[in-house]
């Protein structure tokens, strides 16, 4: 195929769109709803991220160690910790740490301040909090440190407990629901994309439609597959694009009403601030979504009318 057949093309597919019209327009709108409905699926995909990676940062398994264990074997263990690949994060906190932060959390209560001052010394242990990457992880990281016990230079364990057990329920609830959420997730995609595709489809079919009687003169005349779907197949990519461009204007004010409204509600997830982080991704994707859309649409459409 040569360069003016192509051009030809070009200038065809762009005119039946100018000359299309009130179906253009409506081409146009259908399209913009389903892109604005695949726009939708992003952000809800990143409010999804952003709660569930909330959730994962409140829950860790916390290690604690005997009074006697010094502080150079504790931050041994973390090393060793902080080396396995299930391993977000550890965090130290001393015994002095937790004292200051147990009297911090009970200012107001002088009877318990009392109590501890009676006893005359640091009743609370020194401890290692670990978040792990994956809340599955948690229990092979328990296992590591159950089958390894780590020992001091004396050659005595100083781990006194793990709080494993009373953590587990929530641990394997969270890592259910995450599962749960993503499959969800994906499944409302490929429904929506499905839906997408048959509502441009039948939009795109409905303006293919009215030119029946000039796809039929060019097939009777000899013009090949190609030349006759070529046109309408721009027609279906620059209907795409302009749905994208609207929906990214649209998204802008919409994001920022939102983002404003919702923030606070949301747990911190602001949607405008997201909008503009990610605009590149956005509109990189609604681009190639409407430009897939409207050509497999395009080409869907037109198969009935290839055949003389």
């Amino acid at each position: 195929m040569n360069r003016m057949t192509i051009r030809r093309m070009f200038l065809s597919g762009w005119k039946n769109f100018a000359r299309g019209g009130a179906v253009s327009a409506a081409t146009v709108l259908i399209m913009t709803v389903t892109l604005a409905i695949i726009g939708s699926l992003i952000f809800l995909s990143a409010l999804l991220s952003f709660t569930l990676n909330g959730v994962r940062q409140k829950v860790d398994v916390s290690v604690y160690f005997v009074t006697s264990a010094t502080e150079s074997d504790i931050l041994a263990v973390k090393d060793k910790l902080e080396q396995l690949p299930q391993v977000a994060s550890v965090t130290y906190t001393s015994a002095d740490a937790a004292l200051a932060d147990f009297r911090a959390r009970h200012a107001n209560d002088q009877l318990t301040l009392q109590a501890l001052d009676e006893l005359g010394g640091n009743p609370l242990d020194a401890s290692l909090a670990i978040q792990a990457k994956d809340p599955s992880e948690y229990e092979s990281i328990v296992n590591f440190l159950q089958a390894s016990p780590t020992l001091s230079a004396s050659g005595t364990s100083i781990i006194d407990r793990i709080n494993y057990a009373q953590n587990k329920d929530v641990i394997d609830r969270l890592s259910l629901a995450i599962q749960a959420t993503q499959e969800i997730g994906f499944a409302v995609v490929i429904i929506f994309a499905i839906a997408s595709i048959l509502i441009a489809f039948a939009t795109i079919r409905l303006a293919i439609y009215t030119a029946r009687d000039e796809i039929a003169v060019m097939r009777l005349v000899g013009a090949s597959n190609v030349y006759v779907e070529g046109p309408f197949i721009v027609t279906g990519v620059v209907t795409g694009v302009i749905a994208a461009l609207l929906v990214l204007l649209l998204f802008w004010p919409a994001a920022w009403y939102v983002g404003g409204k919702t923030t606070v509600w949301l747990g911190g997830f602001d949607t405008a601030s997201y909008y503009a982080g990610h605009l590149m991704m956005v509109a990189g994707i609604l681009l190639a979504a409407g430009v897939a859309l409207g050509a497999a649409a395009s080409m869907l459409a037109i198969r009935k009318y290839l055949k003389v």
